[in-house]
């Protein structure tokens, strides 16, 4: 099922947790644990891009390896192939639109479609938008982000500018960091981190696909955490 979101703009908003980072270095946050009630898991997606990420959520939630629905895929771009593979999976899709929108406009539609699902968890799988305020406190610790990164190095940059930040630097590790997302761009607590060997003559395109491997195993772990009630995600 497929939708088009158009809303007039109102007059006057126990899987291994990896990290590789010094633990000062991102928010300590409480160790009390979480109960969930409600199972399988809601999940909703927002992407702007292929979705590669999200064919390994649904291939992990089909071989039982996450007690998870996607609920919902939610774009602001009408023709990114994420809403097609979301699709072909009859998972509903809903496309809003962008245009001559306030960033915290356009939110306030996204959250309404998330809450008439009602979505606990939300993955950003290619999102090419920064999420406003008013969305990150209404969805607090409920919002997941890859990044194409060890974070908290190369943070800030998307997609494949960030692969060739990381060879022009000469490090020898690069990986992604699955974090939650907050005001600060690529700033959240981080979740699950996987890194992978830079090797020799590595181009940006062999390190993405590398890299882009390990997106969808972190987000697996990181869904499952959240299932598994990780202070991490205490509100």
């Amino acid at each position: 099922m497929s939708d088009i979101y158009r809303t007039p703009e109102p007059v006057e908003g126990k899987a291994e947790t990896r990290n590789l980072l010094p633990a000062n270095t991102f928010p300590t946050l409480n160790s009390e644990p979480l109960n969930y009630t409600q199972k399988p898991i809601q999940l909703g997606v927002l992407g702007s891009t292929r979705g590669t990420d999200l064919q390994a959520i649904i291939e992990a939630i089909d071989r039982g390896r996450l007690d998870a629905s996607i609920a919902v895929v939610i774009s602001n771009r009408t023709d990114a192939y994420i809403l097609e593979r979301a699709r072909n999976h009859e998972i509903e899709t809903v496309f809003i639109e962008p245009r001559n929108k306030r960033r915290e406009v356009f939110d306030n539609e996204v959250s309404r479609i998330l809450k008439k699902h009602h979505v606990e968890l939300i993955l950003l799988i290619g999102y090419m938008r920064i999420l406003s305020p008013l969305f990150i406190n209404t969805w607090r610790n409920r919002v997941l982000n890859v990044h194409p990164s060890l974070l908290p190095a190369f943070s800030g940059g998307m997609d494949i500018d960030v692969h060739a930040k990381v060879l022009e630097s000469g490090v020898k590790v690069s990986g992604c960091t699955v974090h939650i997302a907050t005001s600060d761009v690529d700033q959240g607590p981080i979740v699950v981190q996987k890194p992978c060997p830079i090797d020799k003559g590595e181009t940006r395109g062999s390190l993405k696909e590398k890299v882009q491997a390990l997106e969808g195993v972190a987000l697996i772990e990181a869904v499952g955490l959240f299932q598994d009630g990780s202070p991490l995600f205490e509100r």
